[in-house]
């Protein structure tokens, strides 16, 4: 283990001058983002699926898998939960003798993302404003 070059009172000024900012940064955001992030569309490749579909009428697997630069298995873990919360809507059929699997973001998913994105502008906004 590492020892610091600072002295215990220094390292302790510093740790309580890093608390002082994170509450002041919490005091400035409380009255412009609400405590509730939705942290199902918060994950990366989940806001990803959500955006992506947000501005393409459906995409399939293959699609979104090779936009979001993911494997089979995390593709599929993350758009299942989604589709759980009804954020998006998969359709599963036959391309010839090929299966197909397409995406559609469903009207409760549109919603989300745009809390979410007014969330996240808001809390943008209270951080460029303190």
């Amino acid at each position: 283990m590492a020892k610091s070059s600072l002295a215990p009172q220094e390292r302790g000024t510093r740790s309580r001058q890093r608390e002082d900012a994170v509450s002041t940064v919490r005091e400035q955001t409380r009255g412009a983002v609400s405590p509730d992030l939705d942290r199902l569309i918060h994950e990366r490749i989940r806001l990803g699926i959500v955006s992506a579909l947000a501005v393409n009428r459906a995409l399939t697997f293959n699609e979104l898998k090779a936009l979001l630069k993911t494997t089979d298995g995390n593709l599929s873990v993350h758009a299942r939960k989604l589709e759980e919360a009804n954020y998006i809507v998969c359709t599963k059929s036959f391309d010839g003798r090929l299966p197909k699997t397409e995406y559609r973001l469903a009207a409760a998913g549109r919603r989300a993302l745009e809390r979410y994105l007014n969330h996240m502008e808001a809390l943008i906004r209270a951080t460029r404003e303190g």
